[in-house]
């Protein structure tokens, strides 16, 4: 006798989750994440974070920002490889990233991972990928996840034409990618250096 088939449909389902967005002014930093998870065409989870400070293992200081996109617990188990990486190099955040890229590249386990991190300290911003990419973008503004590209250009724009402070500016651009984006909400962490 053949079992009745399983409902496959949860498995289906596409989880999207985020929008992060990190700016950059001078010597400051902020970085932002909504806080909306979503299973298809339904809101999971409305307050979840996904930005965190990281303690600066160079000094007593708070000095790591760490914003991630794509599957949770790909990027929780990430995040821990990122966190080794910088207590090998304590205060060299472009080089626990680059390290960070090429194990996740090159070993067959993290290969499988999908997520993005975008990393910041207060001299660099960092988007770190699977495929070994380890990218500084030159205007000092990272967006990712499914509403990061609506929030990217918003803070462009507040970067371009105001003078608001990081902080502000991720606050405003959020709240212009939540709107937007069906898969972000209005909900939204804030961490600065």
């Amino acid at each position: 006798m053949r079992s009745p088939p399983y409902n496959t449909s949860m498995s289906k389902l596409k989880i999207r989750s985020t929008t992060v967005l990190s700016v950059r002014r001078g010597n400051q930093v902020a970085i932002a994440g909504d806080g909306q998870v979503t299973m298809g065409n339904t809101v999971a989870k409305a307050d979840a974070t996904k930005v965190r400070k990281l303690p600066d293992l160079g000094t007593d200081k708070a000095g790591v920002l760490v914003g991630f996109a794509g599957s949770a617990a790909d990027a929780f188990a990430l995040l821990e490889r990122f966190e080794e990486h910088l207590r090998d190099s304590p205060a060299n955040v472009k080089r626990a990233a680059v390290e960070l890229a090429k194990q996740w590249r090159t070993d067959r386990a993290l290969r499988r991972l999908e997520a993005l991190l975008s990393v910041a300290d207060r001299s660099c911003s960092l988007l770190v990928s699977g495929t070994g990419d380890v990218i500084e973008p030159s205007d000092g503004i990272l967006g990712i996840g499914s509403g990061g590209d609506f929030a990217r250009s918003a803070a462009r724009a507040l970067l371009a034409h105001t003078d608001q402070s990081p902080e502000d500016i991720v606050r405003n651009a959020m709240a212009i990618a939540g709107d937007l984006c069906i898969y972000s909400n209005t909900n939204i962490t804030v961490e600065t250096l």
